[in-house]
């Protein structure tokens, strides 16, 4: 937790801001794409997650039930004081192919987000260079607290709720203007501001994240006060490559599409991306793009650490991306 100062309103070269809109602008400048208001409050939402986890849709996640399920009942478990929530969002998307289009060989697909730096450490600044920024405009004291990904947090029912954009049947955040390419970022302050609201869900009829997922990962959750489709993690290339230790399901590890880390399948053949804008990110830059596989597999454990240190390929390990190299090269 730390405090800063802030105050009703932001004087402005063209006049005064509204608190609200001080804070968004400030986001902005701030490197962020999305922002949006909510109330930090606890969601019906909640008992969705609990069925999801009673359904064992987690696989191998067991830090998202006991104590890790019950801190995101309630968002004032990481701040007692939070009034609202910023909710925020970055496209990652760069220029570079789509995996259903790439087959060069002795190459393997690691997933867009994963092309670059860590993007926890980027979205980390800029809370940081936000807080910094808040403190500079305003004078009345405010506690606030950063949320990546790693924090126990409804951060997409928020992110919905706030109007960042709507949750696709491929469970991703959704927006109208900028697809969903996009990393999710939450600051929850004091502040009692003027709430944001949702926006409508744009998918309709269609099923193509549906139809193009080749291990059936996405599935109708028929849940109380959630959405309609979900992912079984235990069925997810991408969590199957990434955060699951040891041998790969069978029935997966032979349908693995290409992909050694991570799968964007179900994003790729989202309408919506067909149009989804670049981002300007200098540390999104595609380092890691389709590695080649006799390198990877010639690196000691040391040199793949020193190789992949600060990226999110750090995550699966050296033994993990081997082990996913291995499945892959039996059936190319």
């Amino acid at each position: 937790m730390k405090t800063q100062k802030v105050t009703q309103q932001a004087e402005t070269a063209s006049g005064t801001l509204t608190r609200e809109s001080a804070v968004k602008r400030l986001a902005q400048e701030c490197g962020f794409d999305l922002v949006g208001i909510t109330p930090a409050e606890p969601l019906p939402e909640i008992a969705w997650y609990r069925e999801w986890l009673r359904r064992g849709y987690h696989a191998g996640m067991n830090y998202l039930v006991g104590r890790g399920a019950e801190l995101r009942a309630d968002p004032r478990t990481l701040l007692k004081s939070a009034k609202s929530i910023i909710c925020l969002g970055k496209i990652y998307n760069t220029p570079g192919p789509y995996s259903i289009d790439y087959s060069e060989a002795g190459r393997f697909w690691v997933s867009r987000y994963a092309w670059g730096q860590d993007y926890h450490d980027l979205l980390r600044q800029a809370l940081r260079r936000l807080a910094e920024r808040l403190s500079a405009y305003f004078e009345e004291p405010l506690q606030w607290r950063g949320c990546i990904d790693s924090k126990p947090i409804l951060e997409r029912a928020y992110a919905r709720r706030a109007g960042l954009g709507w949750i696709g049947k491929n469970s991703c955040i959704i927006n109208q203007k900028k697809g969903s390419w996009i990393f999710l970022a939450e600051m929850l302050v004091s502040w009692e501001l003027t709430a944001d609201g949702p926006v409508d869900e744009r998918c309709g009829s269609c099923c193509r994240c549906l139809e193009a997922c080749p291990t059936g990962a996405i599935v109708p959750s028929d849940f109380p006060e959630g959405p309609a489709y979900t992912i079984d993690s235990r069925r997810c290339i991408s969590y199957l490559t990434i955060e699951h230790r040891g041998p790969l399901p069978q029935q997966v590890a032979g349908n693995l599409q290409r992909n050694l880390f991570g799968c964007d399948i179900c994003q790729e053949v989202c309408p919506w991306n067909r149009k989804a804008p670049f981002s300007d990110e200098p540390g999104f830059r595609p380092v890691n793009f389709a590695p080649d596989a006799e390198e990877l597999l010639r690196l000691e454990e040391a040199e793949f650490k020193q190789r992949f240190r600060r990226t999110p390929l750090a995550r699966a390990g050296w033994a993990g991306i081997r082990r996913n190299l291995a499945a892959l090269l039996k059936v190319t």
